[in-house]
C-alpha cells in the first residue's frame, strides 16, 4: 500500500510540474500569431482593392495587366476601411507583442515587408490619385515643358484623364528632384501613362525597401526599427500601396539624421545640410527637419554647425530651384491656403467666411497653425522618453506637432514622422502616431474621386 502510495504521489508530483506556469514573459516571447494574422489580412484586403481596379479607391484606370473585375464603389470602400483598421490594429499588437518581449529576428521581418511591398507595388495605387499627378508633371517634363507652369489639364490626353479634377489644373506643388524622378518615369511609360506609374510604384518600394534596410542597420533597436517601418502593414498599404513621394524624403531624412548623429567636423555638416536641401527638392514641408536639426545646435550654442547645415540646406535649393526659376515656388503660395476636410480648420474657415469674410478667413490658419504646432510640439517633447538623442527627438516632434496641426494634412506625410519613430525610441508617442496616420487614412482614401465621409 506504502509503495502504491509512493508511485501515485511521484505521478502527481510530476503532473504538477509540467503543468507549472511558465517564467514572466515567456508567452509574450512566442509568436503573436494574432497580431501577425491581423496584419497579413490588413495587408491583403489592400492588394485586394488595388487588384480590383477601377473602383471608388483606386485610380479611373487600372494599371496591373492582371487583376480581378473591377469592385462595386460601396464594397471597395468597406473593404479599405477593413484594411486601414485591420492595418492599426497589426501595427499596434506587434509593437505591443515587442515591449512584452517578442524579438524575432529583424531579417524576418524585412523579408516579409519585402514581399508586401513587392505585391501592393505592382497593383493599382491605393486611396490617393496623386501618382496620376505625379506621372502627369512628368510627362510634361518630359516633353520639354515647364510643370510649373503647364497644367495637367494644358497636357491633355490619356495622362490628364487619370488626374483628379481637384488637382487638373494646378501646376506641380513638388521640388525639382520629384520633377526630375517624375520625369525619369514618364520616359520610360512613353504614351501609355499606365506604365510611367507602374515605374513611380516601382521606384517608390524600391526606396521604402532601401530606407528598412537603412534603419535596421542605424537604429536603435533594428526590430522595432523594422516594425515600425518595413512590416508595418499601415505604412505598406497607406505609403507603399498609394505610391507616395513622401517615402524618398523619409529615406534622405533617415541618411541626414545618422550623418548628424556622428557630426563631428564642417564636412559632416555639409553632408547634413545638403542631404536636407535635397529632402525639401522633393518636398518643401522637409525644411521642418532641417529646423529640427538646428534646434539642438543652437540651444547649446553650437552656432557655427548649424550655419553650415543651413548653408548648404539653402545653396542646394538656390542651385536646384534656379534651373526653373522663382516662378517655381509659386504653386507653393497657392496650396498653403488649402484647407483639407474634414479638419477643425475647415470649422473655423467656413465660421470665418460667414462672419469676418473671405479674405480673413484664408488668412487666419496661415497665421495660427504654425504658433500652434510650437505648442504641440513643446507638449509632445515632454512625452518623449528622458535620454533620447536631440537629434532625432527633436525633429519627430516638430514633425508630428506639424501633421497635428496643418490645414492640410494627409495621412502620408506621417511617412516622415515614422522614419524618426524608427530611429529611436518615442515612448507612447509612437502608438499615438499609428492612431493618427489610421484617422487621417480612413477619411482620406478615396483615390481621386472625393470624400467618402
Amino acid at each position: 500500500m506504502t509503495t502504491d502510495s509512493n508511485q501515485w504521489a511521484a505521478r502527481f508530483a510530476v503532473r504538477i510540474r509540467s503543468v507549472r506556469p511558465s517564467p514572466p514573459g515567456a508567452a509574450a516571447r512566442r509568436r503573436p500569431a494574432a497580431a501577425i494574422w491581423t496584419s497579413v489580412a490588413g495587408v491583403a484586403l489592400f492588394a485586394l482593392v488595388g487588384a480590383s481596379a477601377p473602383n471608388h479607391n483606386t485610380l479611373r484606370a487600372p494599371i496591373s495587366r492582371l487583376r480581378l473585375p473591377a469592385m462595386p464603389g460601396t464594397a471597395s470602400a468597406a473593404v479599405t476601411y477593413a484594411a486601414i483598421v485591420l492595418s492599426c490594429l497589426g501595427a499596434l499588437a506587434l509593437l505591443r507583442a515587442h515591449e512584452q518581449g517578442w524579438r524575432p529576428k529583424p531579417q524576418v521581418l524585412f523579408g516579409a515587408g519585402a514581399v508586401a511591398a513587392l505585391v501592393v507595388a505592382n497593383l493599382t495605387p491605393v486611396g490617393s490619385s496623386d501618382t496620376a499627378s505625379y506621372a502627369a508633371y512628368g510627362r510634361i517634363a518630359a516633353l520639354g515643358g515647364d510643370p510649373y507652369v503647364t497644367t495637367p489639364a494644358r497636357l491633355g490626353g490619356a495622362y490628364a484623364h487619370l488626374v483628379s479634377d481637384a488637382w487638373r489644373h494646378t501646376p506641380s506643388v513638388y521640388g525639382p528632384v520629384a520633377t526630375w524622378w517624375q520625369a525619369g518615369a514618364a520616359v520610360v511609360g512613353g504614351n501609355l501613362p499606365w506604365l510611367t506609374i507602374w515605374a513611380l510604384m516601382l521606384a517608390n518600394a524600391a526606396v521604402f525597401l532601401g530606407t528598412g534596410c537603412l534603419l535596421i542597420r542605424t537604429a536603435d533597436d533594428p526590430v522595432r526599427a523594422a516594425l515600425l517601418w518595413s512590416a508595418n502593414p499601415l505604412l505598406v498599404g497607406v505609403l507603399v500601396a498609394g505610391g507616395h513621394l513622401d517615402t524618398l524624403v523619409a529615406c534622405l531624412a533617415v541618411c541626414a539624421v545618422h550623418v548628424g548623429r556622428r557630426a563631428v567636423g564642417r564636412h559632416h555638416d555639409l553632408v547634413v545640410g545638403g542631404l536636407v536641401g535635397l529632402a525639401c527638392a522633393v518636398k518643401i514641408s522637409a525644411a521642418l527637419l532641417g529646423v529640427g536639426l538646428a534646434w539642438p545646435l543652437l540651444r547649446s550654442g553650437a552656432w557655427r554647425p548649424a550655419a553650415r547645415q543651413a548653408g548648404a540646406a539653402v545653396l542646394i535649393l538656390a542651385v536646384l530651384y534656379g534651373v526653373y526659376g522663382v516662378h517655381a515656388l509659386a504653386p507653393l503660395s497657392g496650396a498653403s491656403h488649402q484647407v483639407s476636410s474634414p479638419s477643425p480648420w475647415a470649422v473655423l474657415e467656413y465660421f470665418g467666411t460667414r462672419y469676418l469674410g473671405p479674405q480673413a478667413a484664408a488668412t487666419a490658419p496661415g497665421l495660427l497653425w504654425p504658433v500652434l504646432m510650437l505648442a504641440f510640439a513643446r507638449l509632445l517633447h515632454r512625452r518623449v522618453p528622458a535620454g533620447r538623442p536631440a537629434v532625432v527627438a527633436v525633429p519627430f516632434v516638430l514633425v508630428f506637432a506639424w501633421i497635428l496641426t496643418a490645414p492640410w494634412s494627409m495621412p502620408w506625410y506621417t511617412a516622415l514622422a515614422w522614419a524618426l519613430a524608427a530611429l529611436g525610441r518615442q515612448g507612447p508617442l509612437t502608438r499615438y502616431l499609428v492612431i493618427t496616420t489610421g484617422v487621417l487614412a480612413l477619411f482620406n482614401n478615396g483615390g481621386g474621386h472625393g470624400w467618402t465621409w
